[in-house]
């Protein structure tokens, strides 16, 4: 199959009538989805475009996947836009973006006729008449190598950039997710992340290729901790891919003492370090159930290293991002572009078909981050450099060490904020935290929330990293800042600490 739809119209066809996804107040089958989605795209037909960016700017339900599918379904490629981005956000995206239309609903034509001159309503689009002929013409007429969708990641500058991704990408990647968790008829995902973040792709597209139910979980619940268990068991929810900051609610306030998930037994991760000590919590709860940390950029699809872990951990060890996806390849890279096959640190580069087309628009950094494979002189191949800093370890996996760009040079030494993170957060009364490098104070900054006060923290670390990478202040905070990827927002806390 060369094209994502005809996954989607493969598992139509074997589960007509089952639940496809659902969400806080609407339930959609396979059939009820191809049927909604080829409506959007008939609609889209009048653009009367190929392979153009349009976004779609709508809460995170089951309306909005038909929009993703629908604009497929045209011939173009989706751009997730969240309702809830700053609005100087949405116009710096589509500064660049530049999309032939914005997909929208009732609830939010306001602002997005405020920003685009070309709206469709979700409402409105319903009402269209399928034409299959017109869409059997675009179909046919698509390639693999057709851009599916566009995802914003700010990076290390805070500019959004949208990584290109194409259907070649998400089937290969999503192909192997569904083998490598084995996720099949019978799972049912609880969905955490947003859609403009790359870990939903692995739950949306696994699901449809392997005619399984993904259920959107309201992000409310991760507030009431209790009722979020109660919302799992009763979708019998039996596999979760969240950040890590998600699972780290449920653990640090022992969530799972006061009520158990009857259903989980699969619990991946992704997009920051997971602290071992909430690890060891959840394990310690589900001792059945399979546990993987999972590693990679928006630019490799999502993944491109995993580790299912299959050992005891103590608190204060950093586990493990594992070894190369099947059919992606991960090199390390030193500061000569030689590569590193010993002990040493690198940085961790991809080649393979999991590899993004580029940054839409964005020729420069896209020469900057995908560049010529240096170990290969004979013909092109394409690596991305993911600026991440990992090493092997005596069993041969790979670790995590930092991004280059978290590397800091402090009182003449070379230091990993992670390394000091990761100390922090072994320390029993810890519940979370974040170093950050104040450049202009040439400062250490740690942040954290939990029962524990300064001098408890600097004698727990004591004996786990060195003197000169003790924090020079210490931040207690009652919440900790995330962003929109339910990620810890280090840029909100880099210029609001002293707050």
């Amino acid at each position: 199959m060369k094209n994502i739809l005809e996954y989607l119209e493969f598992s139509a066809q074997n589960h007509f009538d089952k639940i496809a996804f659902s969400d806080e107040y609407h339930e959609m089958t396979y059939g009820q989805c191809i049927e909604c989605s080829k409506k959007v795209g008939t609609q889209l037909l009048e653009l009367n475009t190929k392979r153009k960016p349009i976004a779609v700017l709508m809460d995170k339900n089951v309306e909005s996947l038909t929009c993703f599918f629908g604009v497929v379904y045209s011939g173009n490629f989706y751009v997730v836009i969240d309702s809830l981005m700053p609005r100087d956000r949405i116009e710096t995206i589509f500064e660049t973006l530049q999309p032939v239309a914005l997909i929208s609903d009732e609830s939010h034509k306001e602002l997005s006729q405020s920003l685009h001159d070309n709206v469709y309503l979700y409402e409105n689009m319903m009402n269209c008449e399928i034409d299959e002929k017109k869409l059997m013409i675009v179909r046919q007429s698509m390639i693999d190598t057709d851009p599916l969708y566009a995802l914003f990641t700010s990076g290390s500058t805070g500019v959004p950039k949208g990584a290109v991704v194409s259907h070649r990408n998400v089937i290969n990647y999503a192909s192997w997710y569904k083998e490598t968790f084995d996720i099949n008829e019978m799972t049912q995902f609880g969905s955490q992340t947003p859609f403009y973040f790359s870990m939903s792709v692995s739950d949306v597209y696994s699901t449809i290729i392997a005619g399984a139910t993904l259920h959107i979980i309201p992000k409310k619940l991760f507030t009431f901790p209790i009722q979020l268990i109660e919302y799992m068991n009763k979708k019998k929810i039996n596999t979760i891919y969240w950040v890590p900051s998600a699972l780290c609610i449920v653990a640090n306030l022992k969530v799972l003492n006061y009520a158990d998930l009857k259903y989980v037994d699969k619990v991946l991760f992704a997009g920051e370090v997971m602290p071992t000590k909430q690890l060891n919590y959840w394990i310690d709860k589900l001792p059945n159930a399979m546990f993987a940390n999972l590693f990679g950029p928006t630019e490799t699809t999502d993944i491109c290293t995993y580790y299912i872990v299959d050992r005891q951990f103590e608190d204060d060890e950093v586990l493990p991002i594992g070894k190369a996806c099947q059919n992606c390849d991960v090199f390390l890279l030193d500061e000569n572009n030689q590569e590193v096959l010993d002990d040493r640190e690198g940085e961790l580069c991809v080649r393979g078909s999991f590899l993004a087309l580029g940054y839409y628009n964005n020729e420069e950094k896209t020469k900057e981050a995908f560049v010529q494979n240096p170990l290969n002189t004979s013909y092109p191949e394409m690596i991305y450099r993911t600026g991440d800093l990992v090493k092997y370890n005596e069993r041969g996996e790979l670790v995590y060490i930092t991004r280059k760009d978290f590397q800091i040079k402090h009182m003449g030494y070379r230091i990993e904020l992670g390394e000091i993170e990761a100390a922090v957060n072994s320390l029993e009364k810890i519940q979370n935290c974040a170093v950050i490098y104040d450049e202009i104070k040439d400062k250490i900054v740690l942040i954290y929330t939990g029962k524990i006060d300064d001098k408890g923290i600097m004698d727990g670390i004591s004996h786990k990293i060195p003197h000169y990478m003790y924090p020079n202040v210490i931040v207690k905070k009652k919440v900790m800042p995330y962003n929109q990827n339910g990620k810890i927002d280090r840029k909100w806390l880099k210029s609001h600490y002293e707050e």
